[in-house]
């Protein structure tokens, strides 16, 4: 153990590319932050047990969510929570039901488009498969083919002369991947070829969550190395950040004063109504279970709840050298300049005063720079979980994050030094 949390480097950048490689899916993104947390200590509880009131770390896996939290020694049932939130979905081409597909002698997989990508970057890419295959007995098994399967192939230039003055997408007709030859379609292929691959009986797997990935590894990039190309910074960079932060803070010798949580939701992408969505009430029964488990009632959890803060971190917008009007003038985030502070008036994003001033002494005490991020008046801003958090559960919530670019894309960009200074301001507020 150390005497303080500790403090994350360029070493913390290294590891984020090993989890997103490792993280194709939800629910491989939540394997690997389950591995890291039982690494430092803690250990799973199922929603369908009794729950007890004991010290030390502990999570809970629903589908592509986690909720992981610490309870230090002492802690009374009214102690208030400080919780660190993100989300585990990206925007990208997920199977359907029916996948076998195809026409004119090609083997196609049919896929549905799954939240607000930029279409043109999954064209003309190697593509691998991953999610997870539900099997007879209502078991879970995750596959990933992590190697080249599939491919969006873009019509040539020759058949498309005003490709390059503006490139229309028809979503059904030509998000389609190839993946192989033949002019017999047969049904049950391609479930029959990811058992396989997952050493199973096809006849065992009645159900599947499946979806598209780049495999082009993350990479540094830049002349100094200054920068990060990868896929799925949005947001498997926060869920990262706040898995690394949370097992720091309770691998400390020093106890913290709250009980520090990480809540990594799926379906922010589309709207989070979902069971294991920020909408539903999975933060919330968890939250109030540990009340509940450490012999608190009503007025315990009223407490609690009233001094807890959460901070939402998702990634922002870092300007863009080709397209700087598109940003508000006076504020300008850069990469490497320090995770950003997110506004939005409207309460698009969930930052007031009093959470400016919480995030702003969490970056002072660790030593890190910080940015504030505000939309252009004339461009629609996007929203996070946080909004959701503070209205559902009525908990003081901060919109906080990293600048990148390429937003949505399958392969983003950011600062290579923002992910460890996010996750150094993240165990400072935890702790």
């Amino acid at each position: 153990m150390s005497s303080s949390p500790t403090r994350f480097d360029r070493g913390h950048t290294d590891d984020l590319m090993t989890f997103l490689t490792a993280s194709p899916s939800p629910y491989h993104a939540v394997a690997s932050a389950a591995e890291r947390l039982e690494k430092a200590g803690f250990r799973q509880v199922e929603e369908t047990s009794a729950w007890d009131g004991t010290t030390g770390g502990k999570y809970v896996i629903r589908g592509g969510a986690i909720i992981a939290w610490y309870v230090p020694e002492g802690a009374a049932p009214h102690t208030p929570f400080r919780i660190v939130g993100a989300h585990t979905d990206s925007p990208n081409l997920r199977v359907k039901p029916h996948p076998d597909s195809g026409a004119h002698g090609w083997r196609q997989v049919a896929v549905e488009i799954y939240g607000g990508p930029l279409l043109n970057s999954w064209l003309d890419r190697d593509l691998g498969l991953a999610g997870r295959l539900t099997l007879r007995d209502g078991s879970h098994r995750l596959v990933n083919v992590d190697r080249p399967l599939l491919r969006v192939p873009q019509l040539a230039i020759h058949l498309d002369r005003q490709a390059n003055e503006g490139l229309k997408l028809d979503r059904q007709r030509h998000m389609q991947p190839v993946w192989g030859l033949g002019d017999e379609i047969r049904e049950g292929d391609l479930i029959r070829f990811l058992a396989d691959e997952a050493g199973l009986d096809a006849e065992d797997v009645t159900g599947w969550d499946l979806m598209v990935h780049s495999v082009e590894p993350p990479a540094y990039l830049g002349r100094d190395r200054e920068l990060l190309a990868a896929p799925r910074l949005d947001n498997l960079l926060s869920v990262h950040a706040c898995t690394a932060a949370l097992a720091a803070v309770a691998t400390s010798d020093t106890e913290p004063e709250f009980i520090p949580v990480l809540a990594a939701f799926d379906h922010e992408e589309n709207g989070s109504e979902s069971d294991t969505g920020a909408h539903g009430p999975l933060l919330g029964t968890v939250l109030e279970r540990s009340v509940h488990a450490r012999g608190g009632g009503y007025e315990d959890r009223a407490r609690a709840f009233a001094g807890t803060i959460c901070l939402s971190s998702d990634v922002g917008h870092a300007v863009h050298p080709n397209y700087a009007e598109r940003h508000d003038p006076t504020h300008h985030p850069r990469p490497n300049g320090g995770p950003i502070l997110k506004v939005n008036v409207n309460q698009r994003y969930a930052t007031d005063g009093t959470g400016r001033a919480v995030f702003a002494a969490a970056c002072e005490d660790a030593g890190v720079p910080w940015q504030s991020f505000v939309s252009n008046n004339d461009m629609p801003c996007g929203t996070t979980i946080g909004p959701i958090t503070a209205a559902r559960h009525g908990i003081r919530t901060v919109d906080i994050g990293v600048a990148c670019l390429s937003m949505h894309s399958a392969r983003e960009l950011c600062g290579a030094d923002d992910p460890y200074l996010l996750a150094n301001a993240l165990v400072a507020f935890l702790k």
